[in-house]
């Protein structure tokens, strides 16, 4: 676990189900868990939600919220995924899964495709739209998770990408797959929105 910016500490953990390290992150002026995957170490506060960018990033809720005695929150076209004894709240565009969070629906990649805006750590969060390996550009996911038109849907997520940069004013980009990107996030959201 590290502070990648004030009030934002990332991690990463094996997913055991695809075999690659995802990014997890602990937003602590907010008191909010982003898409945990386990937690490798002491958080230095408790928690009062758990928020989820799209239903995939589970990973982990389950247990945390018991371990917690906090909610799950995912977006409201996610919650077929979900079963009744799962401790999970719907939000939709335009809410607050948090307090102080605000959402934003992204789609084209599915339903539940979402970014969060956390405003006090001038930070966006999103989901699969976009991923990182290393140190270098964004990136789209592999075109198998695309559907039958991956053409269509790298079009219609940079398109769903330059509105949510009109709307939202930040630095930090916390991707779900890949490292955050730090300080110039939006710049490097922008550049892959305009296909460079």
């Amino acid at each position: 676990m590290r502070e990648i910016a004030p009030g934002v500490v990332h991690w990463t953990a094996r997913h055991e189900n695809i075999g690659l390290d995802v990014s997890s992150y602990w937003l602590a002026d907010d008191r909010v868990l982003l898409n945990p995957m386990g937690l490798p170490g002491d958080l230095g506060g408790e928690p009062v939600a758990i928020v989820l960018t799209n239903r995939h990033h589970y990973r982990h809720s389950g247990e945390l919220a018991e371990r917690f005695g906090v909610r799950v929150h995912a977006p409201r076209e996610g919650m077929h995924e979900f079963t009744h004894d799962e401790p999970v709240d719907p939000y939709a565009d335009g809410e607050e899964p948090a307090p102080g969070l605000r959402a934003h629906q992204v789609g084209a990649l599915s339903d539940d495709e979402y970014a969060i805006e956390i405003p006090r750590a001038r930070a966006l969060a999103i989901a699969d739209g976009a991923m990182r390996m290393g140190d270098g550009p964004l990136t789209f996911v592999p075109d198998q998770y695309m559907g039958d038109d991956p053409e269509a849907v790298k079009a219609a997520l940079r398109e769903s990408f330059s509105r949510l940069l009109d709307a939202v004013d930040f630095d930090h980009l916390l991707l779900a797959h890949g490292d955050p990107v730090v300080g110039d996030g939006a710049e490097q959201l922008r550049r892959f929105a305009e296909g460079g």
